[in-house]
C-alpha cells in the first residue's frame, strides 16, 4: 500500500520506462535520482514542423525525455522529485531541490520552502533556501544551516536563506521558481 501512497504509480502495460543521469545519459540503477524517459505508443512521433524541438526532447530511438527528476524501484513504481529545469549544478554535483524543501520542512518554525539555485562565480550555482515560516516564529540563516548540518550532504546546505512572506505565483497558483530565483539574486546582489 505505501508504494501506492508514496509513488505516481506502476508505468504502463506497453510502455517502457527508464531514469537516466542527465549529463551523461547512462542508465542509472534502480531507486537513484536521475530524468525520466519513456517510450510506447502513448509517446508522440514528433512537434509539428518543428525539427529542432523534436530531437531535443525525442532520442532517435524513441524515448521521449519528460524533464522530470524521478527514480524506478524494483516493481516499475515511479517516483517523482522534481524537474530538470530547477536542478542546481553546484560545482559539479546535481542538487535536487526538493530534497532539501522536504527535509527543511521537518524544522518546527518552518511553513514552507522552496529552494533555488542562484549563480555563483566559483562554484557555477549556489543553493539559496527561500523559508516562510510559522507565524509568530523567528529564525536566522544560521539556525536553519545548523540545523542541516550532519543531517544532509555538506554540499547541499544553504549558503543563502532569505526569509519571505510570499512567492511568486502563476495564475494558477504554482510557485514560479524562475522567478523567485531572479528575486533571490537580486536581493543577494548577484544580478
Amino acid at each position: 500500500m505505501d508504494r501506492k501512497c508514496e509513488t505516481t504509480g506502476f508505468i504502463l502495460d506497453h510502455v517502457e520506462a527508464k531514469v537516466v543521469n542527465p549529463s551523461t545519459g547512462q542508465v542509472v540503477p534502480l531507486g537513484e535520482l536521475g530524468e525520466v524517459m519513456i517510450r510506447g505508443f502513448c509517446v508522440m512521433l514528433e512537434y509539428w514542423e518543428d525539427k529542432a524541438k523534436t530531437e531535443e526532447c525525442i532520442s532517435k530511438d524513441g524515448w521521449y525525455k519528460t524533464g522530470d527528476i524521478g527514480s524506478l524501484d524494483a516493481y516499475s513504481y515511479l517516483r517523482i522529485e522534481g524537474r530538470i529545469k530547477d536542478m542546481i549544478i553546484r560545482g559539479g554535483e546535481n542538487i535536487y531541490p526538493a530534497e532539501i524543501e522536504q527535509f527543511l520542512h521537518t524544522h518546527p518554525k518552518v511553513k514552507e520552502a522552496q529552494v533555488v539555485g542562484v549563480k555563483d562565480e566559483r562554484m557555477g550555482e549556489e543553493v539559496c533556501a527561500c523559508i516562510k515560516l510559522v507565524d509568530g516564529q523567528e529564525c536566522s540563516a544560521e539556525e536553519i544551516r545548523a540545523f542541516c548540518k550532519n543531517n544532509i550532504s555538506h554540499f547541499k546546505i544553504p549558503r543563502y536563506v532569505l526569509f519571505v512572506t510570499s512567492y511568486p505565483l502563476t495564475v494558477t497558483g504554482k510557485i514560479q521558481k524562475n522567478k523567485l530565483r531572479e528575486v533571490a539574486e537580486e536581493q543577494l546582489g548577484l544580478k
